[in-house]
Parts: C-alpha cells; structure tokens; sequence
C-alpha cells in the first residue's frame, strides 16, 4: 500500500483497544457523512433486471481539494454520537456490518469503526476501520484469513465501493502510522492480535477496485 506521510503524529495514542465494553451509546439520532472529492468518468452496463455503473478509472481529487486529516481519539470508554457511517460486507468471511464513526471501545462493541477524519469510502485517501476479533459482533474474527484479491465491500448512502485485500501485517499497538493517508483510494481493517490478547494488532490493507450502483 503506497503512502504518503501527512506529519500526522499521536504521540501518547495507541490503536484502539479491542477489549469489550458492557456500556452502550446514549441514543441519538443517526446521520451519515458525505465526501467532498470527485470521482473518474464512468460507464454503465445495463440488463434486464439491474443497472450497475462501474467506474473506468481510480478517484481523484476535486481541484484545489487535499488529502483527509485523521483526527485524534477519544478516551477508549468515550460514549460517542451515533453516526452510522454505511455497511462493510466481506463475502469470504460472510462478514455484513454496520460501520459506526468513532474508535472508543461503546462504539466497537456495536459493530465496526471508523476513524474520524481518515478518508471516506471510495474516495482518495486511506480509509481505516477497526473491529473487535472476540467479543461483541466480532466482525473482524478471522481477518487473518484474508488473502491477496479477497473483495471488501463499504455500502454508503451514495453507492457501494468493492476494494481488494493486498496484504496482511502483524504491527505493535502504537504504529498509528497505519491510518497515514495516501494518494490514491486505499483501505485499512485493522483488529487486535491475537485472539484473547491486546498484544499486538493485525492489519489488512486493501485497494480501491471499483464503485458499483444497482
């Protein structure tokens, strides 16, 4: 996965804990976020029954516009706004969740996080969700098994955007250098390593394949 080092710096943070949290999130009402860079020209293939658009190249930044800026975490037992971000599919692991904005550990515990401020999916930049492995929904269980050209599919309010797997790393809770953005459209799960333990964290990285809208 190439990267581009913004200076981005967390010097006391460490990847979010994957420990469980019997706490749950004050109920608000949800919202969904939208990008703001623009996308490749596309073509659309139709038949009887569906119509789906499949873009011709890579996104690319709107003129003038500049890569996210991750923003930094909250306490790990932060009780966040409930913003619903969109869905992740994973077909080889029959993984289907919600995505919930927000890393503390009361998000976690309802499905999979997103990282404030890194980019959206589809969009330039490097997209960063974390997931529990063992307790809760454990979506994240059996990311180890992912492989090179495993589809992971981010559903939003503007379409579904499919990414595939790249790679797998075993990094060290402080490498926060993992949500660094890039200059092209990238993806990054991320979960606690090994089962049961908090020792280290396990990082999948996948690209930008395609955008589809049925």
């Amino acid at each position: 996965m190439s990267s581009v080092v913004l200076g981005f710096v967390i010097s006391t943070a460490v990847i979010s804990s994957c420990g469980s949290n019997d706490e749950t999130s004050t109920d608000v009402t949800s919202t969904s976020l939208a990008p703001t860079t623009s996308l490749a020209p596309a073509t659309t293939s139709t038949t009887s029954t569906t119509t789906t658009t499949i873009y011709a190249g890579p996104p690319t930044l709107a003129p003038g516009a500049s890569l996210p800026v991750p923003e930094a975490l909250p306490p790990e037992d932060a009780i966040e706004p409930e913003i619903i971000i969109g869905e992740i599919v994973i077909p080889a692991l029959m993984v289907s969740q919600t995505i919930y904005q927000g890393m503390s550990l009361p998000t976690l515990d309802k499905g999979v996080g997103y990282w404030p401020g890194t980019a959206m999916p589809g969009y330039v930049g490097n997209v960063v969700l974390g997931g529990h492995r063992v307790s809760k929904k454990k979506p994240f269980r059996d990311v180890d098994r992912l492989v090179p050209g495993d589809e992971v599919y981010l559903t939003t309010d503007e379409s579904t955007f499919v990414y595939a797997v790249t790679g797998t790393q075993i990094i060290e809770p402080t490498d926060t250098w993992i949500i660094n953005q890039t200059d092209s459209a990238t993806l990054t799960l991320f979960a606690c390593h090994p089962p049961y333990s908090t020792k280290q964290r396990i990082a999948v990285y996948a690209d930008y394949l395609r955008k589809e809208t049925v």
